[in-house]
């Protein structure tokens, strides 16, 4: 089994999304210790924007085009999609969605004419499906009841991640990060209690 770990966050390891997906990491290798485990750090300014040959390639499908820049990354990062069998991305949630560094990375494997098609029945996804895990942490609180702001972030990461054939979501997050101490302990132990018993 290949586990791909992708962290957005520009705090790296000190990060709570990124310690949280790496309590998923290390779930999934306690139940498969012979694991390969691929890490692609995105955060941080790690991965650039794509650049206009890519958009170029996007546009029309008869543009002459090269295979360098973001063409390159994009094969790169797909090619590791491709080849995981579990996929556990960790993500701050900015201004209600999705930060900066996990769209690029959304915009570099989202692509027409590779992991999607577009046909009569509009867009269809071309990678198999497999488990992804996903760690959101939040400085505010956007579920349960004492949710104050909405969530943008979910929806679109399942309608995209959709868009490509990638539908078997699960969502694990730590809340509240902003609000001191307690609340993100609380928040951590109420998390840690699912985490269990999804993979008891």
């Amino acid at each position: 089994m290949k586990i791909l770990h992708v962290n957005c966050s520009s705090r790296g390891q000190a990060s709570e999304s990124f310690k949280l997906s790496r309590k998923i990491v290390d779930l999934l290798l306690k139940k498969s210790p012979d694991a390969v485990l691929v890490k692609r750090e995105i955060g941080g300014g790690a991965l650039r924007h794509i650049d206009a040959n890519y958009a170029l390639a996007q546009h029309s499908s008869a543009a002459e085009i090269n295979q360098e820049g973001s063409i390159s990354t994009s094969e790169e990062l797909i090619r590791e999609l491709e080849n995981s069998d579990v996929v556990v991305i960790g993500t701050p949630m900015h201004n209600l969605s999705v930060p900066s560094a996990l769209k690029a990375w959304i915009d570099h494997v989202v692509r027409a004419r590779r992991t999607f098609n577009v046909g009569a029945a509009g867009k269809v996804g071309t990678l198999r499906d497999r488990p992804v895990f996903i760690a959101v942490a939040s400085g505010g609180r956007f579920s349960g009841e004492h949710a104050r702001q909405p969530d943008f972030l979910t929806p679109y990461l399942t309608t995209i991640l959709g868009t490509i054939g990638l539908k078997d979501l699960n969502f694990f997050s730590i809340q509240g990060t902003g609000l001191g101490p307690d609340v993100v302990a609380h928040a951590r132990a109420k998390t840690d209690l699912a985490l269990q018993a999804y993979f008891s």
